[in-house]
């Protein structure tokens, strides 16, 4: 069930708790800025998640009250996970949904980012 991305931090929340280690994931990444993980239910032969490790929504949140520091380390994460798994010379597709029109589900800032396959139209009409 999608979320209100304008609802304050839930500490309860799937990606906090993998953060405090009390859920186990694939770690792919790890650095004092975020943590990618192998999705538990991958839609592409690569499907990673990049969660930041302070508490934050959705960008929105994240680039409203993320410090420069966090927002700059975050998204070197990302482009570093993208060069290790090897995705950067056939490509892949970054995606973070926001709010309940954009299908979030979990209410913590996530990119997945997709590869190891052409994965197709952008948006399915």
């Amino acid at each position: 069930m999608p979320i209100d991305a304008t609802l304050p931090y839930d500490p309860a929340n799937i990606f906090a708790r993998l953060l405090r280690g009390e859920i186990p994931s694939t770690r792919v990444h790890e650095d004092e800025w975020a943590v990618a993980f192998h999705d538990i239910a991958p839609v592409a032969p690569t499907h990673v998640l990049v969660i930041p490790r302070g508490p934050y929504v959705s960008w929105d949140d994240f680039s409203d009250h993320g410090s420069d520091a966090e927002i700059v380390g975050f998204v070197r994460a990302v482009g570093t996970v993208a060069r290790t798994l090897g995705l950067v010379e056939p490509g892949y597709r970054l995606l973070a949904n926001t709010g309940p029109h954009g299908g979030q589900e979990v209410p913590h800032l996530h990119v997945h980012l997709f590869g190891g396959t052409p994965l197709g139209l952008m948006l399915a009409r």
